[in-house]
C-alpha cells in the first residue's frame, strides 16, 4: 500500500463502481450525512472500473465539489477484485471501509462497523434482511453454505461488500481476480481476527446488477477450490532452535 504517514487520515471509504452513474451523487450525500457528524478525518475513494455510462463525468464533478472525494479510474474494466486492490493501495485511511456503489449497502451502518472494530482486525457485515429477488437470496444462501463447507469457514455472508478493515491487515494480503469474496478467509489465514455484525440492505434504486448466477457460479467455485488449496498447503511450522 502506498502513501506516506504524513498523508494518513482516519478513514477511507472505498467504493468500486461500474456503470453506477445515477447512484454516485446520492452515495456521497449519504456518506457525508453519516460521517460529517463525527470527528473523523475521512475520504470517499471511488474506483471507476472502466464505466461506459458517463460515471466518469459524474465522479469528476463530485471530486471538484468536495476535496474529500477522490477518484481512481482504471484504463479498462478489470473486475471488482482489481478495483478493490487499486482502492486499497491508494487509500490513506488507517481504517478502510468498503461498500458497493449501488446504494444497496447503507452508509448509516458504517459507525456500527467502526464501533465493532475495537478488538478486531476486520468486521464483516451480514445482511439481515436481503432486499433482493428470491432467486438471488436462495442462490446466495446456497453459495455461502457450499463455500463454508469446502473452505472450512464460518463466514455467514461473505458476499456483503460492507466491511471494515484495519489498514495493517490489508497490507498482508495479495489479491487475485475474484478473491475479494474471500478476504475474511484470507485474513484469517494470516492470523488476523475477523468478526461479523448485522447490517441493513436496500433494494437497488437505479441501474442493473452486474452479477447473476450465470456469471458467478463457475468462476466462484474455481476460486473456492483455490482458497481450499491455499489453506491446506499454507506453511505451518515453529522454529525450535536458531543458533
Amino acid at each position: 500500500m502506498s502513501g506516506s504517514r504524513a498523508t494518513r487520515i482516519d478513514l477511507s471509504v472505498v467504493a468500486p463502481a461500474y456503470n453506477e452513474r445515477d447512484n454516485l451523487a446520492p452515495l456521497v450525500e449519504e456518506v457525508r450525512a453519516v460521517l460529517d457528524g463525527t470527528c473523523l478525518d475521512y475520504e470517499v475513494l471511488f474506483v471507476d472500473d472502466g464505466s461506459t455510462d458517463g460515471s466518469d463525468r459524474v465522479l469528476r464533478d463530485l471530486r471538484a465539489a468536495d476535496p474529500r472525494v477522490r477518484v481512481v479510474t482504471l484504463a479498462r474494466k478489470a473486475g471488482q477484485s482489481a478495483a478493490m486492490d487499486a482502492g486499497f493501495r491508494r487509500a490513506r485511511g488507517d481504517v478502510i471501509v468498503t461498500l458497493d456503489a449501488d446504494l444497496q449497502n447503507d452508509p448509516a451502518d458504517i459507525p456500527r462497523l467502526l464501533a465493532a472494530l475495537g478488538g478486531w482486525d476486520a468486521v464483516v457485515g451480514v445482511r439481515v434482511h436481503r432486499r433482493d429477488t428470491l432467486v438471488r437470496r436462495a442462490s446466495s444462501r446456497v453459495a455461502n453454505y457450499v463455500r463454508n463447507r469446502i473452505s472450512d469457514e464460518t463466514i455467514v455472508d461473505t458476499g456483503c461488500s460492507l466491511k471494515a478493515y484495519r489498514r495493517a491487515a490489508l497490507t498482508s494480503i495479495a489479491l487475485y481476480d475474484g478473491m475479494h469474496r474471500f478476504l475474511p478467509t484470507l485474513l484469517r489465514m494470516e492470523g488476523f481476527r475477523v468478526c461479523e455484525v448485522p447490517v441493513g440492505h436496500r433494494p437497488r434504486r437505479h441501474g442493473r446488477s452486474k452479477y447473476g448466477i450465470g456469471n458467478r457460479l463457475v468462476p466462484s467455485f474455481l476460486d473456492l477450490l483455490a482458497v481450499r488449496w491455499m489453506k491446506r498447503r499454507k506453511l505451518r511450522y515453529e522454529v525450535k532452535d536458531d543458533s
